[in-house]
This record gives structure tokens, C-alpha cells and sequence, in this order.
């Protein structure tokens, strides 16, 4: 079997955008005098035959913070002490939301009370990106409304112990996903 090393969430961002880029290049020399935003579009579903949508804890030029007591946040807290501000953030939002359920927040307004809720404390910048465009207005929703069968999710938390740049709360965010999944 093939391993795949450990990345962080910039290096994940970057192949993920440099594969997006290849693609773009591919399809752009393949079809640059008749191609149309259609084309590219359906060369892109090829390549990424899922639809994802991934809030990540900055941009590429920044650090995600860790937050040494996620008490702040005012959680449930069900994993441990410490956590990564863009999952503890996220979750503030989403169980505010789950507790005042008068309409669906979209992507917009979520990613905005993400960066609200970080904003006097942290300077990193959520971002938000897409497999495929996407209206931002959409609600935002784990799981789609129609969706049936057994749901998954693949939840990572690496703390790199032993290295540069060592976190503790990676573990503790996947739990506390966990607990706001159920």
C-alpha cells in the first residue's frame, strides 16, 4: 500500500489548488479554441466526481491557531481542554444556530460569524472553497436535505507531536465534531 505523508491544512490547500490549476492547464490547452466555461466544468467533475465544500482555519499565508482552553467558546466540550479556533469557532456558530433553528444560516453568513466570532482575538482568515462553483447564499448544511443512507465522515486531527510546530487540540476537535455529528 501506498503511504501518504502528513500534510497540514496549508500544504492540503496547496495540492489541492495545484491540481485544480493542472486541470485547469489540461483542459485550456485540449479545447483552447472552442472551449467554454461548460466544458471546463464538465473536465472538472471528471477529475473531482464529489462535491466538497471546505472551510479552512486561513488562508495559505497564515497559521491556524490553537487554543489552549476552548472554554471560551462557550462549548459543550465533551473532549479535553484544548482545540483549534477555527473548529471551536465553526462549532459556537453551529450549535447557536441548532438552538435558534428560525432559518438556515448560508455559507456566507456562517463563514461570517466564523471570522466574527475570531476576529478580536486571532488574525487568521477562514476561507472558503468549492469542487464546483457555488451560490454562497446556499444554506449551509452538513448533510444535504435529501440525502439517504449511511452517512460518513472521515474525521483527522494530527497534533505532529515530536515536531516544529506541535498543536494539542487536533484530537480533541475531531471529539468535539464527533459530539455536534450525533
Amino acid at each position: 500500500k501506498d503511504r501518504v505523508p502528513a500534510r497540514s491544512d496549508q500544504q492540503i490547500t496547496s495540492i489541492a489548488l495545484e491540481v485544480l490549476s493542472k486541470l485547469s492547464l489540461q483542459t485550456n490547452i485540449r479545447s483552447a479554441a472552442n472551449s467554454t466555461m461548460g466544458d471546463f466544468l464538465a473536465e472538472a467533475e471528471k477529475a473531482i466526481p464529489a462535491e466538497v465544500h471546505m472551510i479552512s482555519g486561513c488562508m495559505d499565508s497564515q497559521t491556524s491557531a490553537d487554543v489552549s482552553n476552548v472554554a471560551s467558546f462557550s462549548l459543550p466540550d465533551p473532549a479535553g481542554k484544548a482545540g483549534g479556533a477555527l473548529t471551536s469557532s465553526l462549532l459556537k456558530v453551529l450549535y447557536a444556530d441548532h438552538r435558534k433553528p428560525d432559518g438556515d444560516l448560508s455559507f456566507q453568513e456562517v463563514l461570517m460569524k466564523v471570522r466574527g466570532v475570531l476576529g478580536g482575538s486571532y488574525t487568521q482568515i477562514p476561507q472558503l472553497s468549492s469542487s464546483r462553483p457555488m451560490d454562497i447564499n446556499t444554506p449551509f448544511e452538513i448533510v444535504p436535505d435529501g440525502c439517504t443512507g449511511t452517512k460518513r465522515a472521515l474525521l483527522i486531527g494530527i497534533n505532529y507531536v515530536g515536531q516544529q510546530g506541535q498543536l494539542s487540540g487536533c484530537h480533541n476537535d475531531v471529539l468535539n465534531m464527533v459530539e455536534y455529528l450525533k
